[in-house]
């Protein structure tokens, strides 16, 4: 993005005067907690490095805070998908001063395939996700990942609840170890990038957000997404149980599958659950 762009973004009114004039106030009923501070939010947009050449799909950009950010971080197009009919008329001014850059898609982000925007190996995926529906988002965004391989996302760069953020990336033998856990480790590689105090947001919430990083990986196996819903589903809703009567629908599966069923759910790495599913499938 040349510095005609740049200078047409800076001169934009500041965030708060934006949300004041549009009467774009946080509804709790859709998750909305705003980032106002545009150095939090350039530091968010280049967790990861430069976005020179890149498009970026954000979910829920509010007033456009990070919105801002991604381009001035040089992304090439942003794809910003905004459920709330208010603040995409607040976000026509930044449409306006990103000259082509950006197009704000009006709709729900549970029923829009995001990995479908942008261009194939130069997208990644950067939002403050709305609280209120965060982990169906990121279910929907793993669904897309699985369709389309190592290639849906150069990166995903998604905050959360830092309880959530958590939970994404535990390890086996931890009492967050989850269904979400195996979920996201199954394809990605993980790692928490930065915890936000609630003073960072507007309204503040009353708990901290975290960023998570996710690497796409290259997978080598064929498992169906909906098997691995439907096993963990099983393991995980009774998780203080052993394998052997949590999952007992599959216990003839174990053997072949080098599956200890005196194990609870949380002990079992991601790897032996991707196994069990390749056995359950290829016995169907």
């Amino acid at each position: 993005m040349n510095a005609a762009y740049k200078d047409a973004i800076a001169d934009l009114p500041p965030l708060r005067d934006v949300i004041r004039d549009g009467g774009l106030a946080a509804t709790k009923a859709l998750g909305q907690n705003f980032l106002l501070d545009l150095n939090l939010t350039s530091s968010i947009a280049r967790l990861n490095g430069d976005l020179d050449g890149l498009d970026a799909v954000e979910i829920g950009p509010g007033p456009g805070g990070l919105t801002r950010a991604l381009l001035l971080a040089n992304a090439e197009t942003v794809h910003a998908i905004e459920y709330d009919a208010r603040a995409v008329d607040v976000l026509q001014p930044l449409i306006e001063a990103a000259n082509g850059h950006l197009q704000v898609h009006q709709g729900d982000a549970l029923e829009l395939d995001a990995l479908s925007l942008g261009r194939e190996g130069r997208r990644v995926v950067i939002a403050n996700l709305p609280y209120n529906v965060a982990s169906p988002i990121l279910i929907n965004l793993l669904r897309g990942i699985h369709a389309r391989g190592d290639q849906a996302a150069q990166f995903m760069l998604l905050m959360f609840q830092k309880e959530v953020a958590d939970r994404i990336v535990a390890a086996p033998h931890s009492k967050i170890y989850g269904r979400l856990s195996v979920m996201v480790q199954w394809l990605c590689k993980t790692k928490s990038m930065k915890v936000l105090p609630p003073s960072a947001f507007s309204p503040q919430p009353k708990i901290h957000s975290a960023v998570v990083r996710f690497l796409p990986i290259a997978r080598k196996d064929q498992v169906s997404f909906d098997t691995m819903e439907k096993l963990l589903a099983a393991a995980f809703n009774q998780r203080r149980k052993m394998l052997r009567q949590s999952l007992k629908d599959y216990v003839m599966y174990f053997e072949a599958a080098n599956i200890d069923g005196t194990l609870r759910a949380e002990d079992v790495p991601v790897d032996d659950y991707v196994r069990l599913a390749q056995v359950i499938e290829a016995a169907s």
